[in-house]
């Protein structure tokens, strides 16, 4: 390790990036690089925003391999049979879970409304309405709240379990990632108070008791770590296939595109071509993984808006620390 580079990444971060709370990098599955800053440590959780999606994502994958789900062509509507369709609406019947994970679903609205979905009682069935309408199902069009969270009814219709029973099982306890509980927010200032306690931990629900599939995940930098390692490593963990191998190759590559981005199944593509994807939240939170270099990053940090690109301080600042 260069640690001339490393002084010269705390500076930048201290200075640029000091909303960041901890950074692990590991090569080849070994943990090279490990701080924190901000007063947090190894042991706080952070809310992680929309890295929550990607870890979703892998439940997703294991659903289905496990027969809960027949495949991601399957019909959204197939697991609500009681919704009603409105007369005359038809584009909503198209809709499959492929078009959920990979943002390709149109909805009935220019601008998301947020605040719809954080005071609803019920933000499933108001997305499930939300759903549809004139644009047509394929072209990228991002849902940070709302359309995400549908996977959450469909993850619950078709295990049975909870999801945080759903994740333990399958995902969370094979890796030694520790979400024990779930958050319960019910007004605005629980939300704000709970973004800005280093002691929260656990996955939020909505008001139906469902945990939400698009955000409110309160990871380590280690758990996050961990995830990477598990994607980077094709699905194994300790000789046991944890998330298919198939799965992870169909997550990470381009299904989608916003612009010059590329999406997979609630993963970013950061580089086709070099194999680089992530797992991004808002404020900066990253799981970063390039497979040629065998480099995992996480970072775990505070919400601020407008935060700076991570994906640049990790290719300009932290990628050259480990070069051979």
């Amino acid at each position: 390790m260069n640690h001339e580079k490393i002084k010269e990444l705390e500076k930048t971060i201290n200075s640029d990036y000091n909303n960041i709370t901890g950074i692990i990098a590991q090569k080849n599955g070994i943990k090279l690089y490990e701080n924190y800053f901000n007063g947090y440590t190894a042991d706080n959780a952070i809310h992680v925003y929309s890295v929550t999606k990607s870890v979703f994502s892998a439940l997703i994958g294991i659903a289905i391999d496990k027969g809960h789900i027949k495949s991601v062509d399957q019909k959204v509507l197939d697991f609500f049979p009681n919704y009603t369709v409105k007369t005359g609406e038809k584009t909503i019947q198209g809709v499959t879970i492929k078009n959920l994970l990979t943002m390709t679903a149109p909805y009935k609205y220019k601008t998301e409304p947020y605040e719809k979905f954080f005071s609803s009682l019920n933000p499933i069935q108001d997305a499930l309405d939300l759903l549809g309408g004139d644009e047509p199902i394929g072209e990228f069009n991002y849902s940070a709240i709302g359309g995400t969270h549908i996977l959450s009814g469909i993850l619950v219709r078709a295990t049975g379990q909870s999801i945080l029973d759903f994740a333990a099982e399958n995902l969370f306890s094979p890796l030694g990632i520790n979400v024990t509980h779930s958050v319960v927010l019910r007004n605005k200032e629980e939300h704000i108070a709970v973004m800005n306690d280093k002691n929260t931990s656990g996955w939020v629900v909505d008001p139906q008791g469902i945990n939400t599939a698009s955000w409110g995940l309160f990871l380590t930098p280690a758990d996050m770590a961990k995830i990477g390692q598990l994607y980077l490593g094709g699905g194994m963990w300790n000789g046991e296939q944890i998330v298919p191998a198939g799965w992870i190759d169909e997550s990470t590559k381009e299904h989608s595109r916003w612009g010059e981005l590329s999406y997979g199944y609630l993963w970013w593509i950061i580089d086709n071509k070099e194999h680089i994807y992530a797992a991004l939240g808002d404020g900066g939170n990253v799981i970063y993984v390039n497979t040629n270099k065998n480099l995992v990053v996480s970072i775990a940090s505070l919400f601020m808006p407008d935060a700076k690109d991570r994906i640049g301080l990790i290719i300009e600042r932290i990628e050259p620390i480990f070069e051979d």
